[in-house]
Protein backbone atom coordinates (compact mmCIF):
# COMPACT_ATOMS: atom_id res chain seq x y z
CA UNK A 1 0.00 0.00 0.00
CA UNK A 2 1.26 3.61 -0.57
CA UNK A 3 0.40 6.63 1.13
CA UNK A 4 -1.91 9.04 -0.15
CA UNK A 5 -0.23 11.60 -2.41
CA UNK A 6 -0.19 15.78 -1.38
CA UNK A 7 -0.16 16.05 -4.91
CA UNK A 8 -3.78 16.99 -5.82
CA UNK A 9 -4.32 19.37 -2.49
CA UNK A 10 -3.99 22.96 -2.45
CA UNK A 11 -0.51 24.62 -0.84
CA UNK A 12 -2.55 25.26 2.42
CA UNK A 13 -4.23 21.82 2.78
CA UNK A 14 -0.84 20.14 2.96
CA UNK A 15 -0.20 19.21 6.49
CA UNK A 16 3.64 20.59 6.07
CA UNK A 17 2.36 24.06 5.10
CA UNK A 18 -0.68 23.68 7.92
CA UNK A 19 2.12 23.38 10.46
CA UNK A 20 4.16 26.18 9.37
CA UNK A 21 1.78 28.08 9.30
CA UNK A 22 0.38 27.42 13.22
CA UNK A 23 4.01 27.64 14.32
CA UNK A 24 4.52 31.31 12.08
CA UNK A 25 1.05 32.19 14.61
CA UNK A 26 2.45 31.12 17.49
CA UNK A 27 5.47 33.20 16.58
CA UNK A 28 3.71 36.55 16.04
CA UNK A 29 1.53 35.84 19.14
CA UNK A 30 4.86 35.62 21.35
CA UNK A 31 6.64 38.46 19.37
CA UNK A 32 3.67 40.93 20.22
CA UNK A 33 2.98 39.64 23.74
CA UNK A 34 6.93 40.67 24.30
CA UNK A 35 6.66 43.95 22.79
CA UNK A 36 4.00 44.64 25.62
CA UNK A 37 7.27 45.45 27.75
CA UNK A 38 8.55 47.65 25.33
CA UNK A 39 5.40 49.91 24.84
CA UNK A 40 4.46 52.69 26.90
CA UNK A 41 0.95 53.29 27.29
CA UNK A 42 -1.52 55.91 28.60
CA UNK A 43 -4.27 53.56 29.84
CA UNK A 44 -7.26 55.35 32.22
CA UNK A 45 -7.65 52.23 34.41
CA UNK A 46 -4.47 51.11 36.09
CA UNK A 47 -4.87 47.98 35.58
CA UNK A 48 -5.04 47.94 32.20
CA UNK A 49 -1.17 49.22 32.33
CA UNK A 50 -0.29 45.20 33.56
CA UNK A 51 2.25 43.08 31.48
CA UNK A 52 0.24 40.78 29.05
CA UNK A 53 -3.32 42.64 30.40
CA UNK A 54 -5.16 42.42 27.28
CA UNK A 55 -3.39 38.90 26.57
CA UNK A 56 -4.96 37.83 29.31
CA UNK A 57 -8.07 39.72 29.10
CA UNK A 58 -8.89 38.10 25.32
CA UNK A 59 -8.40 34.58 27.04
CA UNK A 60 -10.58 34.65 30.17
CA UNK A 61 -13.24 36.41 27.93
CA UNK A 62 -13.01 33.46 24.88
CA UNK A 63 -13.20 30.86 28.04
CA UNK A 64 -16.19 32.52 29.32
CA UNK A 65 -17.96 32.31 26.15
CA UNK A 66 -17.12 28.86 25.24
CA UNK A 67 -18.62 28.31 29.30
CA UNK A 68 -21.62 30.49 28.49
CA UNK A 69 -22.24 28.74 25.28
CA UNK A 70 -22.09 25.24 26.97
CA UNK A 71 -24.70 26.51 29.57
CA UNK A 72 -27.22 28.07 26.25
CA UNK A 73 -27.02 24.79 24.69
CA UNK A 74 -28.15 23.06 27.34
CA UNK A 75 -31.16 25.16 27.74
CA UNK A 76 -31.48 25.97 23.98
CA UNK A 77 -30.95 22.32 22.51
CA UNK A 78 -33.77 20.24 20.95
CA UNK A 79 -34.40 16.30 20.13
CA UNK A 80 -32.72 15.82 16.75
CA UNK A 81 -36.19 15.22 15.22
CA UNK A 82 -37.56 18.06 16.33
CA UNK A 83 -38.40 19.64 13.09
CA UNK A 84 -39.64 16.15 11.92
CA UNK A 85 -42.50 16.06 13.65
CA UNK A 86 -44.42 18.90 12.09
CA UNK A 87 -43.14 18.13 8.54
CA UNK A 88 -46.21 17.23 6.29
CA UNK A 89 -46.83 13.53 5.94
CA UNK A 90 -45.97 12.95 9.56
CA UNK A 91 -48.60 10.62 11.45
CA UNK A 92 -47.90 10.10 14.69
CA UNK A 93 -47.91 6.31 15.48
CA UNK A 94 -50.37 4.85 18.22
CA UNK A 95 -47.29 4.12 20.78
CA UNK A 96 -45.81 7.50 20.52
CA UNK A 97 -46.37 10.14 22.90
Amino acid sequence: MSEPSDRGKGWIEQPKNVDRIVYALYAICAVVFALDLLVERHEYLGFANWFGFYAWYGFVACVGLVIAAKGLRRLLMRPEDYYDETAPGHHKREDEH
